[in-house]
């Protein structure tokens, strides 16, 4: 039984524990950003390092495979790192973060260790499921992968905990930083081993990115006192059964992408691939929007406090903010997507697989204005304190998609299980907005549905009469330049209440 500290705080510790920053959502909106940019930029050199150096084929299928799953552990992270500022800010205030902070510590621990070593033994069978229908090759790299990536995923849980306990004192650059620090990190051993070991060397620096992400966080807590006082911990099964109630959508959730790269690993060689690269074109959008958001938001908003019309409010501004880059991305890729994704990851991307990579991006529009929607909703059933049926409500969304899924993709092939996504968080939504503000449900969806039909038909206005009237690549520059002018000079009302609410909202 792993051990954590015990619970003995001074008055003086108590004082430690009060946040001691107060920045402004404007400047930790920016730390966070360009942290998030950093990563953004390192995963995406990887990524085309992957493709140009292992193409399309079936070692890059089982390799990306494996990656879905270390997914579901990074994006739980970015979700306990978010949800659990509520908690910790609370904790704070009443003497008692440090405590949380490591009896959240234990509980991952708990489960983290025995989960790595059953892991570890069992790698090539779980390989083998993960890609059956493909290639020996694919299933043994998806296998080698696993061991890695596994305790990579829980070290990057671990990481988010130290976060969200440095974001309830107002701190955001160490963990910023770690976070791209251990980026860069993943990308630099990658470039040192991939000629030699291949794709698996992918898997080694994402263990070492993950450590790195860890130890800047956890040292900064060790240093105001975190590790005062060891002891054993209380309840740590009772903490990881939070954990686990938190975490319950968010694993559903990536685990519709799971299934689909499983679904997809059914069709032909090479459509993981291209799902898995269209997937993280996607995420990284909507990263760089509702997430950072949804983020450095939930702090300001526990301790102002909240009620159903200001849940409201947040989700609409949110959505303003965040659609307007999701829309242009979307447009941007409709027109060049087969030239962007050739251009970027090489040769074996070009012709009809870069032409079907691109159009699989736009397939999963739908699932990035429900992502976008998502990332703002979520939090905030944590700081209303309403969230006892998501156990319940993520069993239902994995029916729900795998039933989706197996529809769609009979139909439309990868575009389908692109397509399934969109439509499967759709309904996780409209689920969601159920329990933040059950009796103003319409008026939330309005205020859903209204910008992203606005933004939609001044996408559709700007990228489509230069579509109409230039080549592909041409219409799509002066379409982004019309996209942005457009949205400088109208400046629509709800945009700029948006901006001057993110603004005011310390």
């Amino acid at each position: 039984m792993p051990y954590v500290l015990a619970v003995h705080e001074s008055s003086a510790r108590d004082r430690a524990e009060e946040p001691t920053s107060r920045s402004g959502p404007v400047r930790s909106a920016l730390v966070t950003a360009g942290s998030t940019l950093v990563m953004g930029v390192a995963a995406g050199a990887t990524g085309i390092l992957l493709a140009r150096k292992f193409g399309r084929g079936a070692e890059t299928d089982g390799f990306l495979a494996a990656y879905g799953v270390y997914l579901v552990f990074a994006l739980t992270a970015q979700t306990l790192r978010i949800v659990l500022v509520p908690e910790f800010t609370r904790a704070a205030r009443e003497g008692r973060l440090f405590h949380e902070t490591r009896s959240y510590f234990s509980a991952v621990l708990v489960a983290g260790v025995p989960v790595t070593v059953v892991i570890a033994v069992a790698s090539h069978p779980l390989g083998q499921a993960l890609t059956a229908g493909l290639p020996h090759i694919a299933s043994s790299t998806a296998g080698r992968a696993l061991a890695w990536l596994i305790p990579a995923g829980f070290a990057q849980v671990l990481a988010a905990l130290a976060a969200a306990a440095l974001a309830a004192r107002g701190s955001y650059a160490v963990a910023a930083a770690g976070f791209a620090a251990g980026a860069v990190s993943a990308l630099v051993v990658f470039l040192a081993l991939e000629s030699a070991h291949g794709p698996l060397s992918l898997a080694w620096g994402l263990a070492l990115g993950s450590a790195v992400s860890l130890g800047l966080p956890l040292a900064a807590l060790s240093v105001e006192g975190l590790f005062q006082g060891v002891g054993r911990t209380s309840r740590p099964f009772a903490r990881l059964a939070r954990v686990l109630q938190i975490v319950a959508l968010p694993l559903a959730l990536q685990g519709f992408y799971v299934l689909a790269l499983r679904l997809a690993a059914g069709l032909r060689v090479g459509d993981v691939t291209s799902l898995s690269y269209a997937y993280i074109f996607a995420a990284t959008v909507v990263a760089a929007t509702a997430s950072t958001l949804a983020l450095i938001s939930s702090r300001p908003l526990t301790r102002r406090g909240i009620d159903v019309e200001a849940a409201v409010a947040h989700i609409v501004h949110a959505g303003w903010l965040s659609l307007a880059g999701v829309a242009a991305s979307g447009a941007v890729f409709a027109l060049v997507g087969g030239r962007i994704t050739h251009l970027l990851l090489g040769g074996a991307f070009r012709g009809a697989s870069g032409n079907e990579l691109g159009q699989t991006v736009v397939f999963l529009a739908l699932w990035m204005v429900a992502s976008v929607a998502l990332s703002v909703t979520f939090p905030l059933l944590f700081v209303v304190e309403r969230r006892r049926t998501l156990p319940l409500i993520a069993a239902a969304a994995l029916v729900l998609d795998a039933l989706v899924s197996l529809g769609l993709r009979s139909a439309l092939g990868v575009h389908g299980l692109a397509l399934a996504l969109g439509i499967s968080n759709i309904a996780v939504l409209a689920t969601l907005l159920a329990l933040v503000a059950p009796r103003t449900l319409i008026r939330s969806a309005i205020g859903l549905v209204l910008p992203t039909l606005s933004v939609a038909l001044l996408t559709a206005l700007t990228f489509g009469i230069s579509a109409l009237l230039l080549p592909n690549v041409l219409a799509a520059a002066v379409g982004l330049a019309l996209y942005a002018l457009a949205l400088m000079t109208i400046r629509p009302r709800p945009l700029r209440e948006a901006l001057a609410y993110v603004r005011a909202l310390h």
